[in-house]
């Protein structure tokens, strides 16, 4: 076994941690599904720029408050049963 490659999979796994999806299986919900994954890895980033001092605080809160409005979008985009 190669441990270089061992040790790149596990550092994309906590980079891009997937959850798996235990919901309806429609291509809706799938797509929300990964739309809010999204959401939190993205937030998660923005909000370790600020911590780092990278970005504003101010910065940080319109960010995340653009990526919550399209989340938002999203989730009324699927039809209700």
């Amino acid at each position: 076994m190669n441990t270089q490659s061992d040790l790149l999979c596990e550092l994309c796994g906590s980079l891009y941690p997937l959850h798996p999806y235990n919901g309806k299986l429609t291509a809706e919900y799938l797509l929300f599904h990964g739309r809010l994954q999204e959401f939190y890895q993205r937030e998660n980033y923005i909000c370790n720029l600020q911590t780092g001092g990278k970005i504003s605080l101010e910065e940080a809160y319109k960010q995340i408050h653009l990526l919550w409005k399209h989340l938002k979008r999203s989730k009324k985009a699927i039809p209700v049963d």
